[in-house]
C-alpha cells in the first residue's frame, strides 16, 4: 500500500469541518417540517432544536474523548473495532458506505438540484444532472487534495455562516411573525405531542447531522490530544447557537403557520419581507451552503474506507494513498460514484430517514463505546475526558436509542 495521510489539519481547521459538515441543507429546508410535525407549537419546536443540539453537544463530548484516546483516520470505525470487535466495525463502515455517507451527500446533492431549479429552471432532467455535476466537482476537489479541501469549505463556510447571520438579524427587524403567536406552548402535553416531538428530532437531528464526522480526519490532525476536542467542541457550540437563533427569527419573519408551511423557509422568508429579488439572490449562499456541506462529508468519510481498506476489511485499493495528491482518491471516488447512483434514485426525505435512522444505531454504539473503555483501559492516557461522566454520555446513549425505536413506530 502507499504511504500514510500527512498530519496538516489545525483546530481551525476542525472547527470549520465540523461547522462546515453540519451546516448543509438542513437549516434551510427542514424548519417549517419540524414546526409543523408539533401542531404550531412554537415553544415545543424551538424546545426540539436546542434539544437535538444538546445532544450532539453531548455526542461531541464524548467522541472528543474517544478521539483523543485513539487520533488515527477511521473514528467512529475504530472505536467500534477496539470496543465490539471487526465484525461490528464491518458493520458500520459499510452501512456507512451503502446507506448513511453516500446517502447523506445523495440527498444534498437533491436538495442543491432543487434550490437550483428555484433560480433556474432547468426541469427534471436538468435537476437529475445538477445533483450529478455537484457530486462530481466536490470529489475533483477531494482528489486533488487535503489542504485545498479544507480551504474550500473554509471560504464556503464564511459565506453560509453569513447569510446565516444576515437572517437572524434582519428576519426580526423586518417580520411581525412573533405577534401572531397565539399559543408559545401547548394548553396540555399528551403522548401523541411527545410522540411528535420525536419525529420531528428526526428532521432537527438531520440538521446538527454530520458533527461525528469530524473524528474521521484525527489521523490528519496536528496535536490531536490538544487540537481535536477544542475544534469539535467549539464548531458544535457555534451550530447550536446559530441553528437555534435561526428558528427562531425564520418564525419571526413568515409568523408560525405560513412557516409550518415552507419547504424552503429562508427563500420564503425573504421573499415575505424583502422581495423577490432578494429571495433570488438568498438563493445563492443557500447552494454554497448544501454544496459544502456534500463538501465536509465527502472529505471526512473517505477516510473511514481509507482505514477500512487498510484493516482488509473492504477493498484494498480503498486503503491506498494517492501518491503525487496524497490522498485515499480511490476511496473518495468510489463514495462519489455510489452517492451519485443515490442521487438518481432516492427523495430527499426518503434519503434523510435512513441516513438518520441507521446512522443513530450506530452513534449510541459509540457512545457504549466510551464506557467499555473505561472498563477494560482504565489506565489509558484521556488527555481529554467528557465532563459529567457518567451522565453526559448515557443521556447521549439512551437518546440515540430513543430516536431509533420512534422511528419504527411511527415510519
Amino acid at each position: 500500500m502507499n504511504g500514510e495521510l500527512k498530519r496538516t489539519l489545525t483546530t481551525f481547521d476542525v472547527a470549520v469541518i465540523v461547522v462546515g459538515g453540519i451546516i448543509g441543507s438542513g437549516i434551510f429546508l427542514v424548519p417549517g417540517t419540524v414546526l409543523a410535525r408539533v401542531d404550531g407549537s412554537v415553544g415545543v419546536a424551538l424546545g426540539v432544536w436546542v434539544t437535538g443540539g444538546v445532544l450532539s453537544l453531548l455526542g461531541a463530548l464524548s467522541y472528543g474523548e474517544l478521539a483523543c484516546m485513539n487520533p488515527r483516520s477511521g473514528g467512529l470505525y475504530l472505536y467500534l473495532r477496539d470496543a465490539f470487535g471487526r465484525f461490528a466495525a464491518f458493520a458500520y463502515g459499510w452501512t456507512l458506505f451503502v446507506v448513511i455517507a453516500t446517502g447523506t451527500v445523495a440527498a444534498l446533492a437533491v436538495a442543491t438540484a432543487t434550490y437550483f431549479d428555484q433560480l433556474v429552471p432547468v426541469g427534471a432532467l436538468g435537476r437529475r444532472l445538477v445533483a450529478l455535476a455537484m457530486i462530481a466537482g466536490l470529489c475533483a476537489i477531494n482528489v486533488i487534495g487535503t489542504r485545498l479541501s479544507a480551504r474550500v469549505l473554509a471560504v464556503a463556510t464564511a459565506l453560509k455562516v453569513a447569510a446565516l447571520l444576515f437572517l437572524i438579524v434582519a428576519l426580526p427587524l423586518a417580520g411581525a411573525g412573533f405577534g401572531q403567536v397565539q399559543s408559545f406552548w401547548p394548553e396540555r402535553w399528551t403522548p401523541g405531542l411527545m410522540v411528535a416531538a420525536g419525529t420531528a428530532m428526526i428532521a432537527v437531528l438531520w440538521a446538527y447531522e454530520a458533527w461525528q464526522y469530524a473524528t474521521f480526519i484525527a489521523g490528519e490532525v496536528v496535536e490531536p490530544q490538544r487540537t481535536f476536542p477544542r475544534g469539535l467542541l467549539l464548531g458544535t457550540m457555534v451550530v447550536v447557537v446559530i441553528y437555534v437563533a435561526a428558528a427562531s427569527a425564520y418564525v419571526a419573519g413568515l409568523g408560525p403557520a405560513a412557516l409550518a408551511g415552507s419547504s424552503a423557509p429562508a427563500a420564503d422568508a425573504v421573499v415575505a419581507n424583502f422581495g423577490v429579488g432578494a429571495g433570488r439572490l438568498i438563493t445563492i449562499p443557500i447552494l454554497i451552503s448544501i454544496v459544502s456541506g456534500g463538501q465536509a462529508v465527502m472529505l471526512t468519510n473517505a477516510r473511514v474506507f481509507y482505514a477500512m481498506g487498510r484493516d482488509g476489511v473492504f477493498f484494498r485499493r480503498m486503503g491506498e494513498v494517492h501518491p503525487k495528491f496524497g490522498t485515499p482518491a480511490f476511496a473518495i471516488m468510489a463514495l462519489s460514484a455510489w452517492a451519485a447512483a443515490l442521487a438518481l434514485s432516492g427523495t430527499f426525505n426518503t434519503l434523510l430517514t435512513y441516513v438518520i435512522f441507521i446512522g443513530w444505531i450506530f452513534y449510541g454504539l459509540g457512545g457504549i463505546a466510551l464506557f467499555v473503555f473505561r472498563r477494560t483501559q482504565p489506565d489509558a492516557p484521556r488527555p481529554f475526558r467528557v465532563p459529567g461522566y457518567p451522565l453526559a454520555p448515557l443521556l447521549f446513549v439512551l437518546s440515540a436509542g430513543f430516536i431509533v425505536v420512534n422511528t419504527v413506530a411511527t415510519d
